[in-house]
C-alpha cells in the first residue's frame, strides 16, 4: 500500500504543481473584470466555455465563481456553460490526466467537456425561461491590480481547496492497485460497456469528486478492467455534479435550467463514453497507467506536495479549534464581507484584522464571505479595516 501510494504521488505531483503555476499566472494576467464583461448573450456561452475549460475550479469551488458571474451580469446561458465545463477540466487536471491516462484520452475528455458546456449553455439560453434574479454582489476588490504575490496565493488556494479530496483520491487509487485483482472489473464487459457506464453514472451524479483528485482513481479502475468509456463518465459527471451543485443551481437558476443542466450532462457523458469505447479504447489503453516516474524532479515535487498538504491540514485544524473556541465564552462580532475572490483575499484580510488593537481571534471565510472577530475592537473599527483593504461591508 505504501509503495503504491508513493508511486501515485510521484506521477501526480509534478503535473499538479505545474498546473497550480499556470493557474496563478492566469489569475495575474487576466484583467479582474474580464470574464464578467465578456459573458453576455449566446456568444458569451462560447466565451465562457473557452475561458472556463483551463480554470482549475472544482465542483464546489465553481459554485461561488459561477454565481458571482451571474451577479455581475453574465447571462444564464453563459453561466451554465461555465458551470458545466469548468469543473470537468482545468490546467492541473488536464496535465495530471495526461500523465495517468494518456493524451488521446485527455484530449477527448477536454473536447467533450467543451461541447457539453456549449450545448448546455445554449439550451439554457434558448429554453431557460424567465431569469431568476440575484442580488448584485460587490466587485470592489476585483478592480484592484494583481501582483505576482497574488498569483502565488491563488495557486496555493487551488491546492488548499482540494487537498482533502486529493488525499482521498491518492489513497483510493493506491488501495485499488493493492487489493483488487487486475481482472476485477473485467467481468463488467460481459454485460456490455453501457451497463458499466450507467452504473458509474448513477454513482457519480450525487457524489463530490474533484477533477484532479479523481484522475488517479479512474486510472486505477481502468487498469483493473473497467471500460475506459466508463472512466469518461466518472471524470465528467463526478466533478460537474453533486448535491451541493444541484441545490445551488436550483436556487440560483430555477428548476427548468436545473433540468437542462442535468439532462445535458447525463446524455453527453453516456454518448461520449460509447463513442470513446468505439473509436479510441484500444489505442488509449496502451497509455493507461502511471507511465514513467521517478528522478529528482518527481521526488522533489512529491515532497513539496506533501509538505503543502501537511501545512494546509494543520491550518485547517487550527481554524476548527479557533471556531470551536469562538462558539463559547465571549461572543464574536460577525461582519459580512463582499468582494473576496480567492485565498489571497482571505489571508490578507485575516492578517490585517489580527494586527488590530483589541483583537484576540479572527476567522475569515471566503464562502459565504464573512469575518468573525473576538476581542475588544469596535465593529466600526473592524469595518473600516475591511473597507481600507478594498472589500465591502454587508449589512449586519
Amino acid at each position: 500500500m505504501a509503495e503504491n501510494t508513493w508511486s501515485v504521488l510521484l506521477s501526480l505531483a509534478p503535473w499538479l504543481l505545474v498546473g497550480m503555476g499556470v493557474a496563478g499566472f492566469l489569475h495575474v494576467v487576466l484583467p479582474p473584470r474580464f470574464l464578467e464583461q465578456q459573458l453576455q448573450g449566446l456568444g458569451g456561452v462560447f466565451k465562457a466555455v473557452v475561458l472556463g475549460v483551463p480554470l482549475p475550479l472544482c465542483s464546489c469551488g465553481v459554485i461561488p465563481a459561477g454565481l458571482g458571474l451571474k451577479r455581475d451580469g453574465a447571462s444564464d446561458g453563459a453561466t451554465i456553460g461555465f458551470l458545466i465545463s469548468t469543473p470537468q477540466t482545468g490546467v492541473d487536471s488536464i496535465l495530471v490526466c495526461a500523465a495517468f491516462l494518456g493524451w488521446p484520452f485527455t484530449l477527448f475528455k477536454v473536447a467533450v467537456a467543451g461541447i457539453t458546456g456549449v450545448l448546455g449553455g445554449s439550451l439554457s439560453h434558448w429554453f431557460g425561461g424567465p431569469r431568476v434574479l440575484l442580488d448584485s454582489g460587490s466587485s470592489a476588490a476585483r478592480s484592484e491590480s494583481r501582483t505576482w504575490k497574488d498569483g502565488v496565493d491563488h495557486a496555493l488556494f487551488v491546492l488548499r481547496s482540494i487537498w482533502g479530496w486529493l488525499v482521498v483520491g491518492v489513497l483510493a487509487s493506491a488501495a485499488i492497485q493493492t487489493w483488487l485483482p487486475p481482472s476485477f472489473f473485467a467481468g463488467s464487459m460481459a454485460w456490455g460497456g453501457l451497463v458499466a457506464t450507467l452504473g458509474v453514472l448513477l454513482i457519480s451524479l450525487p457524489l463530490y469528486v474533484c477533477a484532479t483528485a479523481s484522475v488517479p482513481i479512474a486510472a486505477a479502475l481502468v487498469a483493473g478492467g473497467m471500460p475506459a468509456g466508463a472512466a469518461i463518465v466518472f471524470l465528467m459527471a463526478g466533478p460537474a455534479t453533486n448535491v451541493a451543485t444541484i441545490g445551488a443551481i436550483l436556487r440560483g437558476f430555477g428548476a427548468r435550467i436545473l433540468g437542462i443542466y442535468l439532462s445535458t450532462l447525463v446524455v453527453c457523458s453516456v454518448l461520449a463514453a460509447q463513442l470513446f469505447d468505439y473509436l479510441l479504447d484500444t489505442q488509449a489503453n496502451h497509455h493507461m497507467g502511471h507511465g514513467e516516474h521517478g528522478g529528482w524532479i518527481a521526488t522533489a515535487s512529491a515532497v513539496l506536495l506533501l509538505g503543502l498538504i501537511g501545512r494546509f491540514a494543520m491550518e485547517d485544524v487550527r481554524g476548527r479549534m479557533t471556531r470551536s473556541a469562538m462558539d463559547g465564552g465571549q461572543p464574536a462580532l460577525e461582519v459580512a464581507v463582499g468582494g473576496m475572490t480567492c485565498g489571497g483575499c482571505v489571508n490578507r484580510l485575516t492578517g490585517l484584522l489580527e494586527k488590530m488593537d483589541g483583537v484576540d481571534e479572527v476567522v475569515v471565510d471566503l464562502e459565504p464571505g464573512k469575518a468573525r472577530v473576538k476581542g475588544r475592537a469596535e465593529r466600526s473599527a473592524i469595518e473600516e479595516v475591511i473597507r481600507n483593504a478594498g472589500f465591502e461591508v454587508g449589512e449586519p
